[in-house]
């Protein structure tokens, strides 16, 4: 069975079995008709396989950090824990509301202001607009854009997007936080507020946290799961796994045949 899962949270939070995603990749578009008019006798496309065979489980409290090479997979893993993508195959399960700073901020509508941003956002993450009002004041002040806040978001930095989308998920009241890099984009002094933030959510809820900043990962992260070629080479302690990656990266060639379609 392919899902998500909401449940009474307890025990673990995030269960990953046998989870494996590819995409389909056509040499020409208009082979999508043909395998749709004739796809049960020939396959007019190849697969590439992001992730294959994941299993893992994350508890309640943990902060779980995922590093890996670029292309490895991590944000595939993420869109797969949030719901935005369905696994091609295995199973993925969570249990709770969760935050996903990713996905709220690339679906942020470019034409709303941030405050126009903020009632659908956190309409999305199950707030009723009581709730978001009563918060805006708060999401405001955490987003320190000024008057940026009532300008379309066009007209935003990276930096400021992911503000806002951080400031969001920071007021939701969630289980679980997602965060792909939102704090790469940021200066210095909005990472700290956010690493604060983090530091005080992991008393009551769960962290997953992707980045490329091993510094990060050790200070905040219970755990890492090292993703490679979109398998799981390594999981265990921060510390451990960050300087095995490390050591990694500075002996082992980053071969280009990694992103081979129809791998």
């Amino acid at each position: 069975m392919n899902g998500r899962k909401k449940e009474a949270a307890s025990g673990w939070v995030i269960r990953c079995t046998n989870v494996g995603k590819s995409y389909q990749i056509y040499s020409v578009y208009d082979h999508r008709l043909l395998q749709m008019l004739f796809g049960r006798l020939k396959k007019f496309y190849k697969d590439f396989w992001v992730l294959r065979d994941l299993s893992f489980e994350v508890r309640q409290g943990e902060c779980i950090g995922i590093i890996g090479r670029n292309g490895a997979g991590k944000t595939t893993l993420l869109q797969l824990i949030c719901g935005i993508t369905m696994p091609t195959n295995g199973e993925v399960v969570t249990r709770g509301r969760i935050a996903p700073v990713l996905a709220l901020g690339s679906a942020f509508d470019q034409d709303l202001t941030g405050r126009e941003n903020v009632l659908v956002g956190g309409a999305v993450l199950g707030l009723k607009r009581k709730k978001i009002l009563s918060s805006m004041k708060s999401i405001q002040e955490f987003t320190g854009i000024g008057e940026f806040f009532d300008r379309p978001v066009r007209f935003y930095s990276s930096g400021m997007t992911a503000r806002l989308a951080f400031s969001i998920c920071a007021h939701v009241e969630a289980d679980i936080l997602v965060v792909d890099e939102a704090l790469a984009v940021g200066d210095e002094a909005f990472q700290a507020k956010c690493l604060k933030f983090i530091d005080d959510f992991r008393a009551k809820g769960t962290v997953f946290f992707v980045s490329h900043s091993v510094s990060q990962i050790v200070r905040l992260c219970t755990r890492v799961i090292w993703i490679e070629d979109g398998r799981i080479r390594e999981i265990g302690d921060a510390k451990q796994v960050t300087e095995n990656y490390q050591q990694a990266l500075k002996s082992e060639k980053d071969d280009a045949k990694r992103f081979h379609i129809g791998n």
